[in-house]
């Protein structure tokens, strides 16, 4: 059965027309990652290595805190390391006092520009850690507040729904924790395979068609893929205001579950792994509930479920998949606002600076 014709590319002005050009960027912006970002990134693993942190704390809200959970896994298994997410209203609103020698923090933002952010991280600084930003903009409040900063050299970015800032970040934490283990990783080929995936909207252009009347969704994965399908609900919510719920695959077994039906949409993001392999009783459970099930991930649990997005992952060791998990998912969110009226550029209510206390 042929696939149909992917939308056409929106004119200037249309809706959507920023982020869609937005996304198009990214094969690009990965690679600037890897040939400009990536040497500054390996002297800053080097310096923060040499000063052995005990643990690692996270700071982050909305996509980059996909970004920074996304982080901690690799943190976790590549390092062994114990980390965890910062609670910032803590210091902000409660003013504690954190004892944090030894500590490393890495604050992950776009725009480098909440207040929440910039004042935590200065606290941890005060407090003896070891403080590191990653953001788009080098002259931010958080860069200029932290002791060490990383350029994700994303470029401007100014459609609301963050697209290519984010496959950036976690380009660049990837990188960053590779480097604090010594070497370099493997992510040369992200670049072309992220130009290939970006090719294929046609087959996102037929899977949005099944969600545009849709009244909620379900948004499932394990490890390194769990990131990803949070991010996912979060672009499905800002950009066409559908509740999307996203969950662990362990937590949807442990509740959620009963209110998937036959007429729920689920999908989900299997990686190519010991994450994919976690998931596949919660898999086989959704299939068993009849659920309207769409995979993101190998062939063999695609043409098990009622549709999905094949990824090219056996070229990706699984720490690098979520940079490749998330881009069909972008443009699903992008296809679905576009047909229920919406403009992705602009979701209502939201700033693209959202400056938290």
């Amino acid at each position: 059965m042929p696939v149909p014709a992917s939308s056409p590319a929106p004119d200037t002005g249309e809706p959507g027309w920023i982020m869609f050009g937005e996304m198009a960027e990214q094969p690009e912006v990965l690679r600037r990652v890897l040939d400009e970002a990536a040497p500054q990134v390996r002297r800053t693993a080097r310096r923060i290595a040499d000063r052995r942190p005990r643990f690692v704390l996270l700071s982050a809200r909305g996509t980059s805190d996909h970004a920074a959970l996304y982080a901690k896994y690799l943190i976790e298994v590549e390092l062994g390391l114990p980390c965890g997410l910062t609670s910032m209203s803590t210091v902000t609103a409660y003013g504690a006092s954190p004892r944090l020698a030894d500590v490393l923090l890495i604050s992950v933002s776009q725009s480098g520009g909440s207040p929440d952010l910039v004042a935590t991280t200065r606290a941890a600084r005060e407090a003896g850690a070891i403080t590191l930003a990653v953001t788009n903009n080098p002259d931010s409040p958080l860069a200029e507040v932290a002791e060490f900063h990383l350029d994700m050299l994303a470029g401007p970015e100014k459609a609301l729904p963050a697209t290519k800032t984010y496959t950036a970040e976690l380009l660049v934490l990837y990188l960053f924790v590779r480097g604090l283990r010594g070497d370099a990783g493997a992510a040369d080929a992200l670049p072309d395979l992220a130009r290939e995936v970006l090719d294929r909207s046609a087959e996102v252009s037929a899977l949005a068609g099944r969600y545009r009347f849709a009244e909620r969704m379900v948004l499932t994965s394990r490890g390194y893929g769990y990131p990803t399908a949070k991010e996912a609900a979060l672009k499905l919510m800002e950009t066409s205001y559908i509740p999307a719920l996203a969950y662990s695959g362990a937590d949807l077994l442990h509740g959620p579950l009963a209110m998937v039906d036959n007429i729920s949409p689920v999908i989900a993001i299997v990686p190519e792994g010991p994450g994919g392999r976690a998931l596949q009783p919660v898999l086989d459970r959704l299939r068993g509930r009849g659920a309207d099930l769409v995979v993101v991930g190998p062939r063999v649990h695609v043409r098990a479920a009622s549709g999905g997005f094949v990824l090219p992952t056996r070229e990706l060791p699984e720490a690098l998949q979520p940079i490749l998990e998330i881009l069909p998912l972008q443009r699903l969110a992008y296809e679905v606002a576009v047909a229920r009226g919406q403009d992705p550029d602009a979701p209502r209510a939201l700033a693209k600076v959202t400056k938290t206390r």
